[in-house]
């Protein structure tokens, strides 16, 4: 069953504030961790509409000692110490008394452990949240014997942060009892407009840690760009460039706290998206990126993938290319002016449909209208 159809469900439960457990990779961190955006949009959204959250996230990858925030006034952040499975069980056992408990994909640390632990909780609402759907269903799909298979049709739900109508398909033939995409979106009081940094001074930026399965699509859409503009500065941000080949107009800066994602965004004349492999190949699926350099004002190129038009208009919001020759064709025909008003026109779309507060409000009604349907 999609959102849709839950939110037409009539008058929901009472309205207050409900409790909220979430288990996931970390709140509090963006070392190695694309989705902390995510989470804090979304669990600030709902904590302004009076729910009570609890975090709960593996001391682990070094994350702790890469913190962008200190603990939220918006949320409780339960720092666990994964030593074994008997040790994330009990962690998990911690939040039987919540109304909601969620299970986030990627945490990293145990997954298959807190999947099974938070499948077999007595609560109200069980919900698996993948952040990574495409490459979890291509996982699932391709591995009878994977662990998480037999439990999909156990939780109440699935919330996927992307995907659209094919990723709800493949949950629902796996077994899903509904699904519903919360898809990532803006916070305009964390992502807006701010001065160029010199620090970040270019005319082409990309932001994205070095991963597997987006590593070709940066050398394709970035780097061969680069390749083709020699008189052009790139800017390439994000965890793990330190040893790759690149250009001699390529200046890699490692990780970007998401304090200066701003002035990274508003520094240079244009920046890209780069979407991973299956996000890429199944469509719908907008990452964190697009929203914060859109809330920034930034002038956005992204490569290309089904659905960017439900989100940014092509040509008058968003900037849109199948290859690096495209890329480069984008960056040489920009200038300072229609930079400024594809950004401003980005920022708009998103202010208008966009932000966590739309999405609050949605993941507030899909959970009411959960709980008063008794699953």
């Amino acid at each position: 069953m999609s959102g849709g159809d839950l939110v037409a469900g009539g008058d929901d439960v009472g309205r207050g504030g409900l409790d909220i457990a979430f288990f996931g990779s970390s709140l509090v961190s963006s070392w190695w961790n694309g989705a902390a955006t995510y989470y804090r949009g979304i669990i600030r959204g709902l904590a302004g509409l009076g729910h009570r959250v609890t975090f709960y996230e593996p001391a682990a990858y070094d994350r702790q000692e890469h913190r962008d925030i200190p603990d939220p006034a918006w949320a409780r952040v339960v720092i666990y110490e994964p030593v074994d499975e008997d040790a994330v069980r009990a962690v998990v056992a911690a939040a039987r008394h919540a109304d909601v408990v969620v299970k986030t994909s990627g945490v990293g640390v145990y997954d298959d452990v807190l999947e099974d632990a938070v499948h077999g909780l007595t609560v109200p609402l069980r919900i698996l949240w993948d952040v990574d759907a495409p490459a979890t269903l291509a996982r699932l799909e391709a591995d009878p014997g994977d662990p998480l298979r037999p439990l999909v049709g156990g939780f109440d739900a699935i919330f996927t942060y992307g995907g659209g109508v094919p990723v709800e398909r493949r949950y629902l033939a796996l077994g899903a009892r509904r699904v519903d995409v919360v898809y990532n979106a803006l916070d305009p009081t964390t992502h807006h407009p701010v001065a160029a940094d010199p620090r970040f001074d270019a005319d082409f930026a990309l932001l994205a840690n070095r991963l597997p399965d987006r590593e070709e699509r940066v050398e394709e859409f970035f780097l061969r760009a680069a390749a083709l503009l020699p008189r052009r500065r790139f800017l390439l941000g994000g965890n793990g460039w330190d040893d790759k080949a690149l250009p001699a107009n390529v200046r890699a800066i490692g990780h970007v706290g998401t304090a200066d994602h701003n002035a990274f965004n508003c520094s240079a004349l244009g920046v890209l998206n780069v979407t991973r492999d299956s996000m890429a190949a199944n469509g719908w699926s907008p990452a964190t990126r697009v929203f914060e350099a859109a809330g920034a004002g930034a002038c956005l190129v992204t490569d290309a993938w089904d659905g960017v038009e439900d989100f940014l208009e092509p040509g008058a919001e968003v900037l849109v290319a199948a290859d690096g020759t495209e890329v480069a064709a984008h960056v040489d025909d920009l200038d300072r002016r229609r930079a400024r008003r594809l950004g401003d026109a980005a920022r708009q779309r998103v202010l208008a449909a966009h932000t966590y507060d739309h999405r609050a409000a949605q993941v507030d009604a899909l959970l009411r209208c959960g709980l008063r349907s008794g699953r």
